[in-house]
């Protein structure tokens, strides 16, 4: 967990945070919400997986420090049982109130909460190249192989095992069906090209499943 501090540290410095304990402080508290017991997919896997995706195709965006910030903070209350865009809306909150403690310039604060909010729907304007990078990377496992992606399909399942199996089916295939009539999955040309068509892939297979 040291390198993951590490990479939160190094991202919050570069958006205008000051170094120190509190900014470490942050870090592991971020990181203890990413291990709550319930989580089942949205885990610091599922987080270093995002960074990961961000870190490789940082180049492609215009402020790749805000949207590291904003991968940490995506997820970072995540409760099965809330309704509709609770999570992102809460996450979002977090974040401004974390960021803004920590002296980040108010200006960053307010473009990562934007971003965080980014990821209810997935739908970004033309342009946003930030926002397009940030949806890409957590919609990355889309794209996984196969048998990959069938053991992400299984820990979202485990996530909502207080859902009855009809209902959740029924959830799970309207998910599903918005991403696929999503203008673009992927947003960053180089994503598209490869990740587009094994996604599209996955999810038909996994609708099939469900009705």
């Amino acid at each position: 967990m040291t390198e993951l501090i590490d990479r939160w540290r190094s991202a919050a410095r570069a958006a205008g945070a000051p170094d120190g304990p509190a900014l470490t402080g942050a870090g592991a508290e971020l990181l203890a919400r990413w291990r709550e017991p319930l989580r089942r997919y949205h885990t610091v896997r599922h987080l270093t997986a995002v960074l990961d995706v961000v870190d490789a195709y940082a180049e492609l965006a215009d402020r790749p420090d805000l949207v590291r910030l904003a991968a940490w903070c995506h997820d970072a209350v995540y409760d099965p049982r809330a309704a509709g865009d609770a999570n992102e809306r809460d996450s979002a909150a977090l974040a401004g109130t974390l960021l803004a403690g920590l002296r980040l310039p108010a200006a960053a604060v307010a473009e990562v909460r934007r971003l965080v909010l980014l990821t209810a729907g997935h739908a970004t304007a033309a342009g946003d190249r930030d926002g397009a990078l940030l949806c890409d990377a957590d919609l990355a496992v889309l794209a996984a192989p196969p048998e990959e992606y069938d053991a992400y399909a299984a820990a979202v399942r485990a996530e909502y095992a207080h859902v009855p199996e009809p209902d959740f089916r029924a959830g799970r295939a309207r998910v599903l069906d918005a991403l696929l009539a999503l203008p673009a999955l992927y947003r960053l040309p180089p994503l598209a090209a490869r990740w587009t068509d094994r996604a599209h892939a996955n999810l038909t297979r996994e609708l099939t499943t469900l009705r």
